[in-house]
């Protein structure tokens, strides 16, 4: 595959035409550090890795990760490959379970790593905290997604893979429960599940509510009516979870799942790391999970092909089903590297180079690269892929800012928690009911943000 990636942001000519020194001296890293961002500013041309030595590249980097479970085998052997190209330079990993939350804190510092994974933070904070990688303009000619994780025109971020949001399930389950055909519809879902804990023992669905960020993966459903600007239409609209709308729809699935019985006995005590043996054992017959799921539920089953995974079962009001193409975690840069050649090389080569994409059945960032098999399922379904169309410009931040505001937070578990609590009974709220003020806290945050740009 062609390596033609841009180092990131314009050194200006003068960088350009000079050899990189590495971290041969803290004052030289930090004029480079510098000048790449005020390079990216200035519309400079951006120099590609290519034109590098790759042994004057030198300094010692730290990697932070979210891939605890990787950090000691895959990644340690990427680092070799990585080596055999610069051996000037040393890597250092370090895993995070808790990595939005841990991350943050340290981002209180200028000690968060050198390459890290790009963290939940509203975008008009991204030049705060790391450096740019390119325009989007330049970017977007060879990777997917870019815009998803950039500011003014300028990334901040390249995805390590990007996924398709879904269903995993259990082959194996599905056929001993009589179900012949995939779910397209809420209804149809709703029914199989009924029929799986009719006829085998299998927990229908699994709502791994313990874990909270699990509940999440639905939020990545948001494009299934087919909708592109689903979230420049959000920041204008008063009520994006009155009953009609795609986001109605997706949690009406998840309460009437819990409301019906076709979940775990007892919600309270889920555990992640066991649910993924469950399913890939067969105790469990589905899970809404990012397509990332697939290659570690695989190879924790004794027949991997008894895995799948499903488009999440909804149908546009066009008749057709849809699935949004998303970035994964990103990698990005610490502003404050003291080694920002030595962090660039080793951001572009895991992209480029490393075969983590194909390894987790991911998509490749790259757009000449091929989607994996994993999402055959869709591409038999007839399912149509599609990005998020980017805020137009002065509206980046916006939808964020609403989010926040409001405290719905689309990406957050606290409502969706709510929700799980209510339809166990727990709570004396109707799914409407939580609906209803999810919409007046947003159509309220939305009115104090217009009162505050006045």
């Amino acid at each position: 595959m062609k390596l033609k990636k841009v180092l990131s942001l314009a050194l200006g000519v003068t960088m350009a035409m000079t050899t990189f020194v590495g971290c041969g001296s803290n004052a030289k890293s930090n004029e480079t550090s510098s000048k790449m961002a005020e390079g990216a500013a200035e519309g400079k041309e951006s120099v590609d890795i290519k034109d590098m030595n790759p042994e004057d590249v030198t300094g010692e980097i730290n990697f932070i990760t979210h891939r605890t479970d990787l950090t000691d085998t895959l990644i340690q052997e990427y680092i070799t490959e990585f080596n055999k190209e610069y051996p000037n330079v040393k890597v250092n990993v370090e895993g995070i379970t808790n990595y939005q939350d841990d991350i943050k804190v340290r981002m209180s510092t200028t000690e968060y790593g050198d390459v890290l994974m790009l963290p939940d933070v509203n975008k008009n904070e991204y030049s705060n905290f790391f450096l740019p990688l390119g325009t989007v303009d330049e970017l977007s000619q060879s990777y997917r997604d870019v815009q998803g994780k950039s500011f003014e025109g300028d990334v901040y971020g390249i995805a390590s893979m990007l996924t398709a949001p879904g269903v995993l399930y259990n082959k194996k389950v599905f056929e001993a429960a009589g179900i012949t055909d995939i779910p397209k519809t809420p209804d149809e879902f709703l029914a199989a599940m009924q029929k799986i804990k009719d006829n085998t023992d299998a927990i229908p669905y699994y709502t791994n509510y313990v874990a909270q960020w699990t509940l999440t993966q639905w939020e990545a459903n948001r494009c299934a009516y087919g909708d592109p600007k689903v979230l420049i239409n959000m920041s204008h609209d008063n009520a994006p979870f009155a009953q009609g709308t795609v986001h109605y729809e997706i949690y009406k699935l998840m309460y009437d799942l819990v409301k019906q019985g076709l979940v775990e006995d007892d919600p309270m005590s889920t555990d992640w790391e066991s649910s993924k043996q469950m399913i890939a054992d067969g105790q469990i017959a589905t899970m809404v999970l990012g397509e990332w799921a697939v290659s570690q539920v695989k190879a924790l089953a004794a027949n991997p092909d008894d895995i799948g995974y499903m488009p999440f079962p909804i149908t546009a009001p066009d008749g057709k089903q849809y699935a949004e193409i998303a970035s994964d975690f990103a990698y990005c840069i610490n502003k404050n590297t003291k080694c920002p050649e030595a962090a660039l090389a080793f951001l572009w080569w895991m992209v480029e180079k490393s075969g983590y994409a194909q390894h987790e059945d991911g998509i490749p960032t790259q757009i000449d690269a091929d989607y994996p098999e994993a999402l055959k399922t869709f591409e038999d379904a007839g399912v149509q892929f599609i990005s998020v169309t980017p805020a137009p410009a002065g509206e980046e931040d916006l939808f964020d800012n609403i989010d926040n505001g409001s405290e719905v937070g689309t990406w957050q578990p606290k409502w969706k928690l709510t929700m799980v609590e209510a339809a166990l009974g727990n709570r004396s709220e109707t799914y409407d009911e939580i609906c209803n003020q999810m919409n007046a806290d947003w159509a309220a945050s939305r009115a104090e943000l217009k009162k505050k740009n006045n």
